[in-house]
């Protein structure tokens, strides 16, 4: 699927998200999409986010 996807064609893409965004929202919208895969992640594995919090509270008793 990605056989012909090469370094010009990389730049291209890269360019027209720099022209959408701008470069002062590429750090957020990198953050952003970094937190929605680790989300994404966590949830693949069946770990939701009370399951963990009520996890780390009986350790801490």
């Amino acid at each position: 699927m990605f056989e012909d996807l090469g370094i010009g064609k990389l730049l291209i893409i890269f360019a027209v998200i720099m022209i959408l965004f701008g470069s002062k929202k590429l750090p957020d919208l990198a953050k952003g999409l970094g937190k929605g895969i680790r989300d994404f992640k966590s949830a693949l594995k069946g770990e939701d986010e009370d399951e963990s919090s009520d996890k780390n509270k009986k350790s801490d008793k």
